[in-house]
């Protein structure tokens, strides 16, 4: 059973991330380190008690359409839904103003993890109500954020995202939902959306819709897109729940994984609610400019998702480590008693599982970063904020791509570890490779996350930034060698090699585009993306084995940085290559496909 790894997140936080020196020059207000410790350990035991045990039931009985719109969660989902809002757990960062607690977004991304690792298809909900919790405060108007947001904040009403149509796909220039005004200044909305995540559930006495929909004469394509909340149930001037909108959940998709989360297809304004055709929008921000607001849910949403790539790779190791550590077979090397050896004895299976536990916990240091920076990009001004704005944006397509390959990857290691038993659902170690699956296609594929790395986010400040920030790597490197400790081995060397691949891969790239040659730039994207999380990886994983705050475990930290070094830093050679030297026959062998 997962056991929420309180310790490892807050050492991550403070000592590689960035939050203890913040901590310490009062960065973050007044916020102490025992109030996160606190939080965090509170999350840890909720996730660990109440909604991991309800994660293997969610996925065996799934989310159900009974038919008419009615969607009912599986068996004990709506109380645990209960009693995560009961604990406060849904406004972390929300405004205090509506009922939050203001906190940094830091902390709400390591309780994510926990909770994640619990069910992922649980706490999908929280995401997406979070998410447009941050979207309505930033673009909602006054009106609408005193009569939803309260509500929303404190997780009563959840909130969700409806973009992409059957035809559209990630092309929202297509998009063919409409909006048409009325003259008491609100809209009505028709037409199809799909994928829509906890669209429908009997969880919440209302769900607030933020829909993307077109306006008669609307531009075409993204400057064309405005976006509206549009609830499941009217809101009275009072407060009170009025009548049902002009929508609902004509079915669910019955998919690979997540089975808990309704994943539903949505139809708005047929006329089957209400005495007039049309469900009842309000506009968000700006007409045409719809697209800029969601984005605001987006980006919070694909670090969210990293975060939940992480959150796999997590409970995947424990469960494969806590299964080597009982399985016996075979007689591994050194083995003189009688019987079998447990597994894990067995130098391939330590080899699986260390490669397991060192992306996890590169993948969980990028991911943690990325909120560090964001964090600090809202408590900072001037030059200094828009350093730490840019840090987010250069790290957040690595954060959410990154750990959402490394979440599929270690799940499917960890039902090699469990060999044939893996394979049966049963075991459980199916259900996190199932789960895992999705989150590299959803919120932007890691397709498109690396082709907005390569095009938009190196171009920062010229690229000025990213060639500061891999010097800031590289110093890290640096410090490892002059530490000169023999439990270090050759993470030094690995370090500096892996740095220059990446450096070397950069210059190729931004190179390419001064140049205007676009299509050889896209072809190195994907790898290139990978060399700069597994680089990241390796030098988070050495920065936790520099820091020594006396917990008695350093020795541990600097063995898996040198495992990692000297295991999987390898490959950033090879990426280069692919960055530097494969779009020729990329090009070449395309016909193929035709």
């Amino acid at each position: 059973m997962y056991k929420a790894p309180v310790e490892d997140i807050l050492f991550t936080l403070k000592h590689v991330a960035g939050l203890g020196p913040a901590l310490e020059e009062g960065a973050l207000g007044d916020l102490s380190e025992d109030l996160v410790d606190a939080i965090l350990g509170e999350a840890g035991r909720f996730a660990t008690e109440v909604v991991a045990p309800l994660g293997p039931q969610g996925d065996r009985q799934g989310a159900r359409h009974e038919g008419d719109g009615v969607v009912t969660l599986p068996d004990g989902w709506a109380d645990l839904y209960r009693q995560w809002i009961e604990g406060g757990w849904n406004g972390l960062t929300a405004p205090e103003a509506y009922g939050g607690q203001a906190l940094p977004h830091m902390l709400n991304v390591a309780a994510l993890e926990m909770w994640n690792s619990g069910s992922m298809a649980f706490a999908l909900a929280p995401t997406l109500t979070m998410g447009a919790v941050d979207a309505l405060t930033k673009h909602g108007s006054e009106a609408l954020k005193e009569k939803f947001l309260h509500r929303m904040v404190s997780g009563e009403w959840s909130g969700t995202m409806n973009l992409t149509e059957p035809h559209a796909g990630s092309d929202l220039g297509v998009l063919k939902a409409r909006a048409e005004r009325r003259e008491d200044g609100t809209y009505r909305i028709f037409g199809q959306k799909i994928y829509i995540t906890w669209g429908e559930h009997d969880a919440t006495e209302n769900i607030i819709h933020l829909v993307l929909a077109r306006l008669p004469d609307a531009p075409a394509g993204t400057r064309g897109i405005s976006l509206f909340l549009v609830p499941k149930f009217l809101v009275n001037d009072d407060g009170l729940l009025g009548a049902r909108n002009d929508l609902f959940c004509h079915a669910i998709e019955h998919k690979l994984g997540i089975h808990g989360s309704p994943t539903c297809t949505m139809i708005y304004g047929d006329g089957r609610f209400g005495s007039e055709k049309g469900a009842v929008g309000y506009l968000v921000g700006e007409e045409n400019k719809g697209l800029a607001c969601m984005f605001t849910m987006m980006n919070n949403a694909r670090l969210a998702v990293g975060v939940q790539g992480v959150a796999i790779a997590e409970a995947a190791t424990q469960k494969a480590i806590q299964y080597a550590r009982e399985r016996t077979q075979g007689k591994a090397p050194g083995h003189s008693g009688e019987g079998m050896s447990p597994i894990i004895d067995h130098p391939d299976i330590r080899r699986t599982l260390l490669t397991m536990k060192a992306l996890t916990q590169g993948a969980r240091a990028i991911c943690y970063s990325c909120a560090y920076a964001t964090d600090m990009a809202h408590h900072t001004e001037g030059e200094t904020g828009r350093h730490f704005a840019e840090r987010a944006a250069l790290l957040t397509p690595i954060a959410k791509s990154f750990s959402t390959d490394v979440g599929v990857d270690v799940a499917s290691m960890g039902i090699q570890v469990h060999g044939g038993m893996g394979f049966i659902e049963e075991t459980g170690a199916a259900r996190y490779l199932r789960d895992a699956r999705i989150a590299p296609i959803y919120e932007g594929t890691n397709g498109i996350q690396a082709i907005d790395l390569v095009t938009r986010k190196l171009p920062l400040s010229g690229g000025q930034h990213v060639r500061a920030y891999l010097e800031e790597l590289r110093a890290v490197a640096a410090d490892v060698a002059a530490r000169d400790d023999a439990g270090f081995g050759r993470t030094a060397a690995w370090l500096e090699i892996a740095v220059t691949d990446l450096s070397e891969a950069t210059a190729h790239l931004m190179a390419e585009l001064a140049a205007g040659r676009m299509s050889e730039a896209l072809s190195g994207a994907t790898p290139y993306q990978r060399l700069f999380g597994l680089t990241l990886t390796g030098i988070f994983l050495a920065k936790a084995a520099l820091a020594d705050p006396g917990d008695g475990g350093r020795e541990d930290r600097v063995a898996l940085a040198r495992f990692a070094a000297e295991n999987l830093l390898a490959e950033t050679a090879a990426l280069k290559v692919q960055v530097i030297s494969g779009a020729d026959s990329l090009a070449a062998a395309g016909r193929l496909l035709a």
